[in-house]
């Protein structure tokens, strides 16, 4: 029986890493964003569409067995963008989904949604929300609305909050928080298979040598992580040199990220748009 996973946002950096790793013989890969995703495989079905769009989400659950959603803003920007994009856009998934019977989801959110906690030895999977911008709160309201449609609706849901998924850490900073791509994958297919989850949130960070995020909650759920930013610290601390801990941008989980005043046009000023 063909198994079809719905992944929403899926013309984005994020989706296009794990859309090669989470192929699978008998699996179909519903990709779903306004932009068509680059260069759809033959078991790959796009559908071009909003996540506020409510007809073309509800269609797009037809015959779904999970969704991974990682559709939305994934920079900081005006109030509107994230309250229409990423808050609503979620309640629309959320609300197709239980319509349509999807019983599994797995929520991207992010180390904003606990943006201003302070550096300790190992910051825990369910830190009180502490958002260090307008995304963050975005990212708060996801995990949120998760909670809210697994108690209201019994629906298995996974809010994992997202270090940073890039083929390599760009920075010192990186080297801690750091998902490889490959880990990331590994993650969300044990997001989608283990059993009757409920409500978690989750961190989503490899072991790294330089880690001070916690892994526990995602070991609970069966993931093994294999790989380590270490690799590429050497190169990295090169170019920066060792980092201060006691200060930005590695003093707090969300680096340098924090919302200022608004510009006249509505445009929110970010510091930094890389951690």
């Amino acid at each position: 029986m063909t198994e079809r996973i719905l992944i929403t946002g899926a013309a984005g950096g994020l989706a296009t890493l794990m859309r090669p790793r989470l192929a699978r013989p008998g699996r179909v890969l519903r990709l779903l964003d306004i932009t068509e995703p680059a260069a759809p495989e033959p078991d790959e079905e796009v559908v071009t569409a909003s996540v506020t769009d409510r007809a073309a989400v509800a269609e797009a659950m037809r015959d779904v067995s999970a969704v991974i959603h990682l559709g939305g803003h994934s920079l900081e920007g005006p109030w509107e963008n994230m309250l229409d994009v990423n808050m609503n856009g979620t309640y629309v998934v959320l609300e197709a989904a239980r319509t349509a019977g999807v019983r599994r989801l797995v929520l991207a959110s992010s180390n904003h949604a606990v943006g201003f906690r302070p550096r300790e030895e190992e910051v825990p999977d369910y830190a009180f929300p502490r958002p260090d911008t307008f995304y963050g709160v975005s990212k708060v309201t996801m995990e949120a609305l998760g909670s809210l449609y697994h108690d209201s609706f019994g629906m298995d849901i996974i809010a994992v909050r997202i270090g940073s998924c890039f083929e390599r850490p760009k920075d010192v900073r990186m080297l801690a928080h750091w998902l490889s791509p490959d880990d990331g994958a590994r993650l969300f297919e044990t997001c989608m298979s283990t059993p009757s989850p409920g409500f978690r949130v989750v961190w989503g960070v490899s072991d790294n040598t330089r880690r001070w995020i916690a892994l526990d909650e995602a070991r609970s759920l069966g993931f093994e992580p294999l790989d380590d930013s270490e690799v590429f610290a050497a190169e990295l601390l090169a170019k920066e040199g060792e980092p201060d801990l006691s200060r930005p941008p590695h003093n707090q989980v969300g680096g340098s990220w924090r919302i200022a005043a608004a510009d006249p046009d509505g445009a929110t000023p970010r510091i930094d748009r890389t951690s």
